[in-house]
């Protein structure tokens, strides 16, 4: 079977499907979604993979946390010799699907039914790996160049083989990059915006577009997450909410706390980023935030768009063009429902 693998949040399977189904279409390489509600991951079949994932980088899917192209699907797999059968179906690739590999991630869906299987995947790891080593197919050391094998266990005796280009993958195990939160943060929510400049932006742009002494707007600021990761960056951050900021934000000298509504606030002077975590319907935000850009009152922003309950996907397409065509101008634009969001994705924008 080719075609894509693609884990997301669990019960996000039919947005997913529908992204990587229309997106297909407007490549002109079409396939079907094969998926079940709250399974976490998505089968996308379709005739050259290869080419379909060149066409949909992964930084530019939206419900998908990570994205993989599927070599086999082994079932049946006898739980006293797994390692056999993995062994079998890679010497029986195409000759263009034989690589050797710089790594190898033994993985499960992040689904209630699938995290039992946790440790099996753990162990597994461990013993296919030298294995893999002796067959000539995996690195002494990791190699982070070089694709990466992932296996992704579906059941005890099920199992999908695919392989990252690890250029155009996420880089943490299952897509999730596993973030602590620290004792001073304000609010869970400083983990949203961290995620967000981990995965939205690549470490060329961090370091380019995060810059100490940058000015910053922070709307619907209270208790004050957002301002403090912004901080922890060295930005100046005005941060704006009738609600009261945690004290030790405003010790860090470099906040200052108006008490104002977040979506009519408007800077004095053009800023270098906005960013905007307000429960508000989505399409109105995409205005506002469409707003912002037009009028010039910053270079980049970081918003949330609260999804509904039913056709989120067709509402994230809607929001998306809805603030293109109010920023007037030509942006780069990536959004992600990220780990630490729930009903909602994130939106990054800077100048094209």
């Amino acid at each position: 079977m080719n075609g894509l693998l693609c884990y997301c949040r669990p019960g996000f399977e039919p947005e997913l499907a529908g992204e990587l189904t229309e997106r297909a279409a407007h490549a002109g390489l079409h396939g079907y979604a094969r998926t079940q509600r709250n399974e976490a991951y998505v089968l996308f079949v379709c005739e050259d993979p290869a080419a379909l994932s060149a066409r949909l980088p992964w930084r530019s899917l939206i419900f998908a946390r990570q994205k993989l192209v599927l070599l086999a699907e082994l079932r049946g797999i006898d739980p006293r010799d797994r390692i056999t059968p993995v062994l079998a179906a890679l010497s029986e690739l195409p000759p263009e699907q034989r690589v050797r590999y710089g790594d190898v991630w033994v993985e499960h869906p992040d689904s209630d039914t699938a995290k039992p299987l946790a440790g099996l995947a753990r162990s597994f790891g461990n013993a296919l790996r030298p294995a893999l080593r002796k067959a000539g197919l995996l690195t002494d050391k990791p190699q982070p160049r070089l694709p990466r094998l992932h296996l992704c266990f579906l059941d005890g005796d099920h199992v999908l083989l695919a392989q990252a280009d690890p250029a155009d993958s996420a880089p943490w195990p299952l897509g999730i990059p596993r973030l602590k939160l620290l004792s001073d943060a304000p609010s869970r929510s400083a983990l949203k915006l961290e995620e967000a400049l981990m995965t939205l932006l690549t470490p060329e742009e961090r370091e380019r577009l995060l810059r100490p002494g940058m000015r910053a707007a922070d709307l619907g600021a209270a208790p004050g997450g957002w301002t403090w990761v912004l901080t922890r960056e060295h930005l100046h951050v005005t941060s704006v909410d009738n609600g009261p900021l945690r004290e030790h934000v405003l010790d860090t000298g470099l906040v200052e706390h108006l008490r104002a509504d977040g979506f009519h606030w408007k800077p004095e002077k053009p800023l270098d980023w906005m960013v905007c975590d307000m429960v508000e319907q989505p399409r109105r935000v995409a205005e506002r935030m469409g707003e912002w850009i037009a009028q010039g009152w910053c270079k980049h922003a970081i918003f949330n768009l609260k999804l509904p309950m039913k056709k989120r996907w067709d509402e994230t397409r809607l929001c998306l063009d809805l603030f293109q065509e109010r920023a007037g101008r030509p942006l780069l634009i990536r959004a992600k429902q990220l780990y630490h969001d729930r009903e909602e994705i994130t939106v990054f924008a800077t100048p094209a």
